[in-house]
């Protein structure tokens, strides 16, 4: 253990030299940049910009290019980055995490790095925890990039996609992370090239990286709508499909299960609901909802698929006879029962489109980060994010007088004390920052302080712009400010006049966070930039994490020492000490819990990045889809006749269930028969419904006065049966999610579980979307003027969200041997029209 450290201090001693040689390099630029008039400063942009071109790395160019943003910050901000900053700004351009103590010029060192990368023209997103921080720093240092002849956008979530389009399109972009995240989820949910508003991601500096890449990385963030706008439909459906003859309308295949319309029934369906043709584009949910009414009505039976109990449908398990509680059909099919039996029709959220910020940011070509306090979370910024954490010495030695945690017997004595020391500080004049973990403390102290007349402000991490003016004031004269510890991040406190010669600023804690990260950074608030200051934390055995962590061992010890009155308090190293070994494991804890969201994102990861780069594909076509869409044609006949043709016994193959999905999805009805289909092997048939289909094709082309129409034509058909399947899916994939944790009563790893059924789920829906795009192309009636048309507006949340109602856990694969004993495969029998 011992060598393992010293290796570190060594690894980090050695990166510092390495730093310090290129900062010194950087410094001997200064005599050359002031000796340029503004003008020419300027101009140093483009020359630049040309030797890139040229193919000069930013490697290359970092030295001279650092130099030029120090000189124009000197003109235009009266600021001259220190060595230091130099320092953290190259760590920065190298893709790591630059720790700088609070008060150390973070937005400055920033800016270098940020110019830099810049100038390879394909952006720079700067990154910042709340709107607040993004629109003063995008104002102030917008004012050093726009000298430099670099334009600066400002991506804040009351912007048009518009605005947005053009603020993504400047050379560096400020954003807050969540505006980021979710303007690529949308951006994977348009139709048109045109609506997209991000370009690829290229580079991001994150500012309180801690904060954004560590604990906000629990959340995911999701959008979600509703399941169905209204449910009218399904009752709709349902009183249609009551109303059909059997044989006559619709058709039954016994041995497989499986039901579909005739064409009698289909045109029912048109005089019913006012059509011309049931399969055309606009009508698919209409489709799909008579689907789920056939299965639901003709299909599904009472009593023995599930069962009606106080006017709720539940679902029996096949395999058990038990009835699965919380459990509901997906797709829509559990809402077609309901429509069925008369109970109400249940609406459902969603999720339409999810990812973590660890995904998102792993996508940007370079990453780097920075913040007050990071080391504590090394093996992690290290592990998922590939980043090293390197500490910056600080300016100035640091001076302020970090006090051992006092700890008193109970939370009364506690706050009556912390009272007592805010109350004499104030007296002499002496500026005071409470940092409270929760918004309960924060009221409760303020109601304590007006009993004793202590005037003070109190902030809670909720006006993020208010907040910042009175963080601004906190470091004067008098002051008392009550804060959560997130209150302000990202603001210094500057000293009054006449404050440093009363000891500067006291941080007071009034309890421990479960991170040290957080103490740190409310530490970090005083001493900035070698001033004086104290810092105490104020303990109770009533503390949370106290409670949680070793606080029986301390009380047995204060009994000992009959320390158990009001008023006594124990101050001491081993203390302190004790209460960070506990930190250190919640720490633990939380990593495993973020490391475990990551593990579930990374099977939608895999599958986010095949769905959306084969949409982009298809968004940015410019000459001809028909090869895509006559292969996903191709597989889906491969797929029915493969399922059909499978006994080794010819005279058992289910050649009515081939002419049944010929019938349905490519040709009509009375134009082929079993006779077409006898004596053939399977490779002959496949070649004999695909010449029909390339038949059905050919005259839809010829329908079509251009090339261009027939492109969007296909355009629309693959978007829309894409996104609606793709949104099904997620919110299915999220409803195995939140099920699939029971798996581990039966032995079963949940992760190994939810990657094996996901990916089968994947393959479904892959099947699903190809079946789904041959039945419309090939049934619709061609129109010139179709739209393409977004699926869903979603709803943007980063939150945990409520647990849904989980679908079965036991979702039969497609390929598997239908549950009804058929004989079949899945696919070919109940899961048919799923």
């Amino acid at each position: 253990m011992a060598n393992f450290i010293r290796k570190l201090i060594e690894n980090d001693k050695k990166e510092l030299k390495r730093l310090d040689k290129i900062a010194n390099e950087v410094e001997t630029f200064a005599d050359q940049m002031s000796a340029l008039s503004d003008a020419q400063l300027k101009e140093k942009t483009d020359e630049f910009r040309a030797r890139y071109q040229k193919g000069e790395t930013l490697d290359q160019l970092l030295p001279e290019a650092f130099a030029v943003v120090r000189e124009a910050a000197k003109r235009v901000l009266g600021l001259y980055p220190y060595h230091v900053q130099l320092m953290g700004g190259i760590v920065l351009h190298d893709g790591n995490i630059s720790e700088m103590r609070t008060g150390e010029g973070k937005t400055l060192t920033a800016t270098m790095p940020v110019y830099l990368n810049a100038l390879s023209g394909e952006g720079v997103h700067v990154v910042t925890v709340n709107e607040y921080l993004a629109t003063r720093d995008s104002q102030e240092m917008g004012e050093l990039y726009n000298f430099l002849g670099m334009t600066v956008g400002l991506n804040i979530n009351s912007k048009t996609p518009e605005e947005k389009r053009v603020a993504y399109a400047c050379d560096i972009t400020y954003s807050t992370n969540n505006e980021l995240g979710f303007d690529y989820l949308r951006d994977n949910m348009v139709v048109y090239r045109n609506q997209m508003v991000q370009r690829p991601l290229n580079y991001a500096v994150v500012d309180e990286v801690d904060s954004i890449l560590v604990d906000e990385a629990r959340t995911p963030l999701i959008i979600s709508g509703q399941a169905e706008k209204s449910t009218a439909l399904y009752t709709r459906a349902d009183n249609f499909i009551k109303r059909l003859k059997e044989e006559e309308d619709y058709k039954i295949d016994i041995q497989s299960k499986t039901i579909g319309l005739t064409e009698a029934g289909i045109e029912k369906a048109e005089e019913n609901f006012g059509l011309k043709n049931l399969y055309d584009i606009e009508n698919t949910a209409l489709t799909h909802h008579l689907d789920n009414a056939l299965r639901a009505n003709y299909i599904m039976i009472r009593d023995f698929d599930y069962v009606v109990q106080e006017g709720k449908v539940l679902i029996v398990d096949q395999f058990t006879g038990r009835i699965m509680d919380g459990r509901r059909y997906s797709d829509g099919l559990h809402q077609a029962i309901e429509a069925k039996e008369g109970v109400e029709i249940e609406d459902e959220t969603k999720t339409m489109a999810t990812i973590t910020f660890q995904n998102y940011f792993r996508m940007y070509k370079k990453l780097a980060g920075m913040t007050g306090t990071a080391k504590t979370e090394e093996e992690e910024f290290r592990e998922i994010y590939n980043m090293q954490v390197i500490q910056i010495p600080t300016n100035q030695p640091v001076v302020r007088d970090d006090r051992a945690d006092l700890l008193y017997p109970n939370l009364n004595s506690k706050f009556h004390a912390v009272v007592k020391d805010i109350k004499e500080r104030y007296r002499k004049g002496q500026p005071v920052l409470v940092g409270t973990v929760a918004v309960e403390t924060s009221e409760l102290l303020s109601n304590m302080l007006d009993k004793e007349k202590v005037p003070h402000e109190v902030l809670n991490a909720k006006n993020h712009f208010k907040e910042a003016e009175i963080i601004l004031n906190a470091g004067q004269k008098g002051a008392v400010t009550i804060a959560t510890n997130m209150a302000g991040r990202g603001t210094d406190i500057k000293l009054g006049l006449g404050v440093a010669e009363l000891g500067g600023l006291a941080v007071i804690g009034t309890e421990r966070h479960e991170s040290r990260r957080i103490d740190n950074q409310l530490r970090g608030r005083s001493g900035r930039q070698g001033d004086p200051g104290v810092s105490q934390f104020y303990l109770s055995l009533e503390d949370d994490l106290m409670k949680r962590f070793g606080s029986e061992r301390i009380k047995a010890f204060m009994e000992r020492m009959n320390l158990d009155e009001e008023d006594q308090v124990i101050q001491s190293k081993m203390l302190t000490k004790q209460v960070e070994s506990a930190q250190k494991r919640v720490e633990g804890n939380n990593y495993d819990t973020r490391k475990n969201v990551l593990q579930y994102d990374d099977v939608m990861r895999e599958q986010r990045e095949v769905i959306y780069g084969q949409r982009q594909e298809v968004i940015m076509e410019e000459n001809d889809l028909s090869q895509t869409l006559m292969n996903m044609v191709k597989r889906t006949i491969s797929r029915v006749v493969d399922a059909h043709t499978q006994i080794e016994d010819k005279s058992q193959w289910n050649l009515d269930g081939i002419v049944d999905f010929a019938g349905n999805a490519i040709v009509h009805e009375d134009s082929i028969s079993v006779a077409d289909l006898e004596n053939k092997t399977p490779e002959e048939m496949k070649t004999f419904l695909m010449d029909k289909a390339q038949v059905i094709f050919d005259q839809k082309k010829e329908q079509l006065n251009s090339q261009e129409q027939l492109l969007e034509f296909e355009k629309v058909v693959i978007l829309r049966v894409v996104d609606s399947k793709w949104t099904d899916h997620i919110d299915a994939m999220d409803q195995l999610r939140q099920s699939i944790g029971l798996r581990a009563y039966g032995q079963n790893n949940p992760l190994v579980e939810y990657q094996t059924e996901g990916y089968t789920m994947f393959e479904d829906m892959v099947g699903a979307i190809e079946y789904e795009v041959t039945r419309l192309f090939m049934k619709a009636e061609i129109r010139q003027n179709v739209q393409r048309e977004q699926v869903a507006q979603g709803q943007a949340e980063q939150e945990e969200v409520q647990p849904q109602k989980p679908q079965q856990v036991k979702k039969v694969g497609r390929n598997d041997p239908c549950p009804c004993g058929s004989g079949k495969k899945y696919k070919n029998c109940h899961g048919k029209n799923a």
